[in-house]
């Protein structure tokens, strides 16, 4: 697994959280997307995107998602959650980090997307070492 950084973000506790959940699973690299961190498989789409607004001093993470579950989420909490610009329409989900975050929530639905961008091969060595 490799991992660069935007130097700006680094410092960032909720990114250096991100970084340690995202980076634990097979296969994972991180990339620069428009300046901000990027959590993707090698070779492969990415699963999570790191969006940070300074003029609004607001951070989120985008993450790939079923639509059904986006719905779901975006229903159950909506100050919590929404449908970002561009990727919203495919489904994805945002999360506010500007609230009282439930890390192994933030976990599982990291998780969940990148089984959704995974090859088998990788999901297989992830699910041999958590049994």
């Amino acid at each position: 697994m490799t991992s660069r950084s935007n130097p700006e973000s680094q410092g960032a506790p909720f990114l250096l959280k991100i970084r340690q959940i995202c980076l634990d699973f097979p296969e994972t690299e991180e990339r620069l997307n428009h300046g901000m961190p990027a959590f993707a498989v090698k070779n492969r789409s990415a699963f999570v995107f790191v969006q940070e607004s300074k003029q609004r001093k607001r951070a989120s993470i985008w993450f790939k998602a079923l639509r059904e579950v986006q719905e779901e989420l975006i229903e159950q909490d909506p100050d919590r959650f929404f449908a970002p610009p561009y990727l919203g329409p495919a489904g994805w989900v945002g999360l506010r980090l500007n609230i009282d975050l439930d890390w192994s929530e933030v976990s599982q639905a990291m998780e969940e997307a990148w089984r959704l961008v995974a090859p088998k091969r990788a999901i297989k060595e992830l699910d041999d070492t958590t049994l």
